[in-house]
């Protein structure tokens, strides 16, 4: 078990580091929650000191991440389709077909 590293995800760091504000000191929020001494206060400095907001705690590009970017493009591609079918339907309003015979 000794050098087994643990990951923990943005959402949890993101958690302990509010705790912070709990009151709580950080000692005592680590050994809550089974973490590594002075790692909050790490997750602190990293989420508070990077410009990058929602960008801190990029991991190793997990499988949440490729799944946002398929639903960006499926999104895009959704929109694209249906701006062309609103043209279609504003055209055939416009020009309907007229009836021969009468």
């Amino acid at each position: 078990m000794a050098g087994e590293r643990k990951h923990y995800t943005a959402e949890f760091k993101r958690q302990a580091v509010e705790m912070l504000n709990s009151g709580k000191s950080g000692k005592q929020i680590e050994q809550d929650l089974k973490i590594g001494a002075g790692q909050v206060y790490r997750w602190r400095r990293e989420l508070a000191g990077e410009t990058r907001g929602l960008r801190a705690f990029p991991g190793k590009g997990v499988p949440r991440d490729q799944e946002m970017a398929r639903l960006q493009r499926e999104n895009k591609e959704l929109r694209e389709e249906r701006d062309i079918l609103a043209k279609a339907v504003a055209y055939f309003s416009k020009n309907p077909k007229k009836s021969s015979g009468s």
